[in-house]
């Protein structure tokens, strides 16, 4: 414990704030492959927003964190934590290429003696059967023998100014029981509210895996009742609240499912099973079901403006938010996405207005375009998609947005039940 030296692989949601923590009691340098963002952070501003200027800047300033591209910069370094995405492809696959790469880059630097951990999220297996192994080829090094490894899933919440990852409970785990007690011991050294030092790596990864797809399979089924309660008319926000008047009723509220884990995690442990032979049907229902609900917004929406009178074809539309959450620019996998290409099918005119989206970023990743203004315009129908602050607290004037006969549709049940045509 006395001569950690720590490298964190990936400086993305996870990897920057876990950089950030450790530099407070290690010497820690996050590696990155972009240099653009290396540099911005060393100028002391995070895009993500997941860490404050002050805190990074006080992170490098006093505690000699140091972000880098330079691959020579963590050779000595002997605790190594790789934090990198795991994606799927169009095909719902997993792909663990980032995660390969992040295994080379290792591999390159590793020394006799060190550890590797891993916090990406994947299927239990990948660390030892997929990972490791290119470390050990890419090193010379024998695994268990030469170098050690762990598990320690991320649970980074984006926007999530309470939960953050000197707050939560953090799982570990390590390739031997001694190894096990090292990485839990160094985690529990920055640690507020302490570890669970899982019996096995596989456990660790199995953890994590499900704590997202039970949560995808919760929401959908409240996306479920809310589509059923629409159909008898019943307001499904009214049902939820007084069921869960009830002690051990799970309070769930329906919406759209995006981001890097709710939305993916369950097709990682979806794959697991199958390649074991069983076929996860409650798993890919609920995500068949969560996939779905951009395209049912989409739909009431048309359907509330052919009710009211509303002209359709050619109208303007805007969709407000565009984020996969609110409060945050993280737009990875939102599910927006699918209203917008929903409508599309209707040949409307769509704006899309997100105040803390990055409009080069979704032009980036998505092809269209989004503005961080509201446009001098009228349209003949609002959907609010995500719950932002300027949104949940009344700051837009519908009455100078709206043309006199419009639809709202409120995704996320957020503004006054009396100015509302529909939400989920």
């Amino acid at each position: 414990m006395q001569d950690i030296r720590i490298a964190v692989i990936g400086l993305g949601y996870v990897g920057l704030p876990l950089a950030r923590l450790f530099s407070t009691k290690y010497k820690t340098v996050g590696y990155d492959l972009s240099k653009p963002r290396v540099d911005a952070l060393m100028a002391g501003h995070d895009a993500t927003l997941e860490v404050s200027d002050e805190l990074l800047q006080d992170a490098i300033k006093n505690h000699g964190l140091l972000c880098s591209s330079n691959l020579d910069d963590i050779r000595d370094c002997n605790f190594y934590v790789v934090a990198v995405p795991t994606p799927v492809d169009r095909n719902n696959n997993p792909d663990l290429t980032p995660l390969y790469g992040a295994s080379e880059v290792v591999g390159k630097v590793i020394s006799k003696g060190d550890v590797v951990v891993y916090e990406s999220t994947v299927y239990p297996g990948v660390t030892e059967d997929e990972c490791l192994p290119v470390v050990e080829r890419v090193s010379g090094l024998k695994f268990n023998v030469d170098f050690y490894a762990g598990y320690s899933p991320e649970r980074i919440n984006p926007g999530d100014k309470v939960h953050t990852v000197e707050k939560i409970t953090k799982i570990t785990s390590g390739s031997t029981p001694e190894i096990a007690e090292l990485i839990d011991k160094v985690y529990g050294s920055v640690l507020t509210n302490g570890t669970h030092k899982a019996s096995s790596i596989k456990v660790a990864e199995a953890a994590k895996v499900i704590e997202n797809s039970q949560r995808d399979i919760n929401i959908a089924f409240v996306n479920e009742l809310s589509k059923i309660f629409t159909l008898m008319g019943i307001d499904t926000m009214d049902v939820l609240e007084a069921a869960g008047t009830k002690w051990n009723f799970i309070k769930m509220n329906p919406g759209l499912v995006g981001g890097h884990c709710i939305s993916v995690d369950p097709y990682y442990l979806a794959q697991c099973a199958q390649r074991m032979g069983y076929n996860p049907e409650i798993i890919l229902a609920g995500r068949r079901m969560n996939d779905g609900m951009g395209a049912y917004v989409a739909d009431q929406t048309v359907k509330l403006m052919l009710k009211k009178g509303v002209q359709v074809l050619h109208s303007k539309i805007i969709i407000m938010g565009f984020t996969f959450k609110e409060n945050c620019p993280d737009v990875r996998n939102t599910r927006v996405i699918d209203i917008y290409h929903a409508l599309q099918e209707y040949n409307v005119n769509i704006t899309v207005f997100d105040p803390w989206a990055s409009p080069e970023r979704v032009k980036h990743e998505y092809g269209i375009d989004i503005v961080n203004e509201l446009p001098h315009d009228k349209y003949s129908a609002a959907i609010i998609a995500v719950a932002h602050r300027q949104f949940r607290e009344m700051e837009i004037d519908f009455d100078a947005l709206l043309e006199e006969n419009h639809v709202i549709y409120d995704v996320k049940a957020i503004l006054p039940r009396e100015i509302v045509d529909g939400r989920l």
